[in-house]
């Protein structure tokens, strides 16, 4: 494993005791420009944006952090290999801490606040931390929770004013070595990449990738659906489909609370999650064919795109009425909780329902909410801020502080989210799982993010939001664009691998479509099929008498 600054060339290996000194050297010069700079400002206030450059763009604010990297010495640290995870801990809070902390003297200024959609401006918090229905509630605007900022680059603790951009690199594609070094560098986070099942090896390679690294299986899976976005949205442009919605933005999202689930957890979507059936194990094959409606559609061409589902991979089918999910969740969950009681040794499960912030203004929402928490259902509430419910701003559909301020009253457990962080995501839903279940309630999970698309290919939100902020949104917080950098500053991708993945994945979704229109549509009679265990007679004679008419009329069927 190596210490280096990333971004800058590789120095000649020089001794502890010369690194001690350069440190030194460098914290000094430091403080003597910050000094310098102290007795310009003539007793300026600064602001909770320090050295920041912020700019409105119609009810968004984007937060622009400037940096300077300085040519870092470099040397070396013993490699770890499988360590038990308390004696880890023990290690970096007594011996390795301190060490590493002597590197932290070049530093990023990083804000502690952002706005939101609904000119909103939320604190900005490294804390991992669930607010019980018994618990005081946050003073004023709920914090958002978040591991890593818009550099790539995660986050010291809430006191601390900057972050650090050296980095101890590890041996590429070895998760065991990527997952020490964030330790060492952010031992506050300790807890949370140790329990990081994106840190993990899988037992077996994944089918989709052919490897056994989950952390870039989850960077594939962003570019994959976003690929899978861009070409089905062209073809129902084209005409090849009738209806399409895309994930821009929002990829974080699913493959951060994907990644945190079991497979015994039981997902109920609204209709953009397909990236958590994705992570599932969903095909591109499969999407297309649901998409084109043929004979190979789990859903017999009874629904209309995007309208997934797989009993397989616990994806219940989506319903286009908005908000009958939130329901349906709460008595799956009433299920688990009563099998769990029946036979405790059997693993738990929960359900997860994801719903927009438009959905939570339904009555399906209250019903839901309400029942969850007097019953003690064990499932997650998440909920996917993006803005916009279709053309409805936020400022239009609450008053309050979001959705999340809502969890209290319903003595309900929550937490708020950057839903653009993709560690912070998994983090928020592995610990919102664990609670689910050990106490057998409901929690709930508000994720902020951005619609960066339409919100369906029915729908142009040109004529209700400016194009500007749509552009600030992506060029500042897209949660790809955010990974990307991550994994470029330990070495882990660069430019020409990021292309090369992006050919691959936007060929094998284009031999999906193909082959999934060349396909025939479904047979007849599976229109009768499903409805019922056993068809009743009066089905039979209904089956019975399209078929005259279609014969009849020489009609091909």
């Amino acid at each position: 494993m190596l210490v280096r600054s990333v971004g800058t060339p590789f120095v000649k290996q020089c001794s502890r005791a010369s690194l001690s000194t350069t440190t030194s050297k460098a914290v000094a010069s430091r403080q003597t420009t910050e000094a310098r700079c102290f007795s310009t400002t003539n007793n300026r206030t600064f602001s909770s944006l320090p050295h920041h450059l912020a700019r409105k763009n119609n009810g968004m604010v984007s937060v622009f952090v400037n940096s300077t990297k300085v040519p870092r010495p470099l040397t070396r640290i013993p490699a770890k290999s499988k360590k038990v995870k308390n004696q880890l801990k023990e290690m970096v809070v007594s011996e390795i801490k301190p060490k590493v902390d002597a590197l932290h003297h070049e530093e990023k200024h990083v804000p502690s606040h952002f706005s939101y959609a609904g000119n909103a401006n939320m604190p900005i918090t490294s804390e991992l931390k669930i607010v019980l229905p018994e618990e005081d509630v946050p003073s004023g605007i709920w914090p958002v929770f978040r591991m890593m900022d818009e550099s790539g680059n995660f986050r010291q603790t809430d006191s601390a004013r900057h972050t650090n951009s050296t980095k101890i690199i590890p041996t590429k594609n070895d998760l065991s070595e990527l997952q020490s070094a964030l330790i060492l560098q952010y031992p506050h986070f300790a807890d949370q990449f140790l329990s990081c099942d994106l840190l993990q090896r899988s037992k077996h390679d994944y089918p989709d990738t052919q490897s056994s690294n989950t952390l870039l299986r989850a960077h594939r899976q962003m570019i994959r659906l976003r690929k899978m976005d861009t070409i089905l949205h062209n073809a129902q442009r084209q005409g090849r489909i009738s209806f399409y919605m895309t994930h821009h933005g929002e990829e974080a999202i699913h493959m951060g609370s994907g990644s945190a689930l079991k497979p015994q957890d039981h997902v109920f979507a609204q209709y953009r999650e397909a990236g958590v059936l994705m992570w599932r194990g969903f095909t591109l094959e499969q999407f297309c064919n649901q998409c084109f409606s043929n004979d190979l559609d789990l859903g017999k061409g009874r629904q209309m795109p995007v309208h997934y589902g797989s009993r397989a991979l616990n994806y219940q089918t989506i319903s286009s009425p908005l908000g009958t999910q939130i329901t349906q969740a709460v008595g799956a969950a009433y299920k688990f909780k009563l099998d769990a009681i029946a036979n405790p040794e059997k693993e738990a499960a929960i359900s997860i329902v994801y719903f927009g912030d438009g959905a939570a203004s339904t009555t399906d929402f209250h019903s839901a909410c309400n029942f969850a928490a007097t019953l003690k259902t064990p499932m997650i509430f998440f909920c996917r801020n993006n803005g916009y419910a279709i053309s409805t701003p936020v400022e239009d559909q609450y008053a309050g502080d979001g959705i999340i301020s809502r969890a209290p009253g319903y003595g309900m457990a929550g937490i708020r989210v950057d839903g653009n962080d993709l560690f912070a995501v998994h983090a928020a839903v592995a610990e919102a799982r664990k609670l689910a279940v050990e106490a057998s309630a409901p929690v709930m999970i508000e994720a902020m993010t951005y619609r960066q698309g339409h919100h369906s290919t029915s729908d142009d939100s040109s004529r209700y939001r400016d194009t500007d902020e749509v552009q600030t949104a992506t060029d500042v917080s897209d949660p790809l664009v955010r990974f990307d950098r991550f994994l470029k500053h330990f070495g882990w991708m660069d430019d020409n691998a990021a292309a090369s993945i992006e050919d691959e994945e936007r060929i094998a979704v284009i031999r999906a479509m193909e082959a999934a229109e060349t396909r025939p549509g479904p047979k007849l009679e599976t229109m009768f099929q499903d409805v019922y265990h056993e068809k009743p007679p009066h089905l039979i004679r209904q089956e019975e008498e399209l078929k005259r008419h279609l014969k009849k009329y020489n009609i091909p069927h």
